[in-house]
């Protein structure tokens, strides 16, 4: 969802007040004056003028708006955040005072913000400022790109989660931003979703324990001639956390948690979980690599490697495939053109790949050997 149009206003857009201050024909002294807010110019009006200036072609003047912005008195910034100022002003605020919640209190409130505005203070605010922001349930199925960012918001309680996606599948509207939304539905068909409260429920806290525990090393060793795979020490207490998960749980930190989580996520029993994983718009080229290479993963999550280009670039997921005895043999095929001599000839050697694969293998070596 886009946001307002980036600052300045159009100088005919400002208040009749402010546009002798605010126009670019306007003297340097006189914007300057404004910027550091010595000018007949109060509440609303002069928030708006500060964040005009904050924009200012001259850097002097827009340095001394930002500063002047940045240190008004709660008392005359707040009122300003809930007053119908300019959209593109609004959002400018929520920028700048991104990390103040009583500035976007007033601003999510604000029934003259834009549903973009709200959506990027819905991806990376507070837990607090998330729940206030999910339960306006009409502006939030008028904007579905405003439960998607709650969603993708590790600060945003699983439970808030479960409540938006129950809310939406309700109401017949499709999160496309959410890769996993119909599994995420068909997961908590049958479940009581809790209603908001005030405080995190036991739930809520263990999956945020689960998310700080996460990181992007690899869990988990695989012998890549053997194809054994051997969890490392240090995630044995992550990966039995996750194994206590709702399958909804392990959906929503497919797409939320980091490399860690995804690893072992993609090896689920759960099709749908493992899934969710693998089709994280986080997930890499290297994690790929490392998820060809196992033979713990399903055939169709091998299948789905084999089938990104943009993953399949690379020598190494294209090696790890081929050595898979659960690729499909189309797709091994496919890459043997691709593989150096050495990999060929051990290919051909292989012990766990198809008969096809090794014979094709055979012959290739064979080829390049008498051209």
């Amino acid at each position: 969802m886009d946001r307002p149009a980036a600052l300045p206003l159009p100088v005919d857009a400002l208040p009749e007040a402010l546009r002798r201050f605010a126009s670019a024909d306007a003297p340097g002294p006189a914007r300057m004056m404004a910027a550091k807010g010595v000018v007949p110019v109060k509440g609303g009006d002069l928030v708006t003028l500060l964040c005009q200036l904050s924009a200012d072609p001259d850097e002097k003047v827009a340095a001394a708006a930002r500063g002047t912005l940045e240190g008004i008195p709660a008392a005359v910034l707040l009122p300003a955040c809930a007053s119908p100022l300019p959209e593109s002003v609004l959002d400018f605020l929520a920028e700048v005072f991104g990390s103040r919640d009583d500035v976007l209190d007033a601003i999510v409130q604000n029934t003259a913000t834009s549903s973009g505005t709200i959506a990027m203070v819905a991806r990376f605010c507070s837990e607090s400022m998330s729940e206030l922001i999910a339960v306006n349930q009409q502006r939030l199925l008028a904007a579905p790109a405003i439960v998607e960012a709650l969603y993708k918001n590790k600060r945003t309680r699983m439970s808030t989660a479960d409540r938006l996606i129950e809310l939406c599948a309700r109401n017949g509207v499709e999160l496309d931003g959410i890769p996993a939304f119909q599994a995420h539905v068909e997961a908590i068909q049958g479940q009581l979703i809790p209603e908001p409260t005030d405080e995190p429920l036991p739930s809520d806290l263990a999956f945020a324990e689960v998310l700080a525990d996460t990181d992007d090393e690899d869990p988990i060793d695989v012998d890549p001639v053997e194809g054994t795979e051997t969890l490392k020490e240090k995630f044995k207490p992550l990966s039995f956390r996750i194994r206590e998960m709702t399958s909804s749980e392990k959906i929503r930190l497919a797409l939320v948690g980091d490399a860690a989580a995804r690893l072992l996520l993609v090896r689920d029993v759960n099709k749908q979980v493992a899934y969710a994983a693998i089709s994280s718009p986080s997930m890499g080229e290297s994690e790929a690599a490392a998820i060809a290479h196992s033979r713990e993963v399903s055939e169709d999550i091998i299948r789905f490697i084999g089938n990104r280009k943009e993953w399949t670039k690379s020598y190494e997921v294209k090696r790890a495939l081929v050595f898979n005895p659960k690729c499909p043999i189309g797709t091994s095929l496919r890459f043997l053109a691709h593989l150096r001599p050495n990999d060929l000839k051990a290919l051909s050697r292989s012990r766990g790949v198809p008969n096809p694969v090794k014979t094709a293998a055979k012959q290739r070596l064979d080829k390049k050997a008498t051209s």
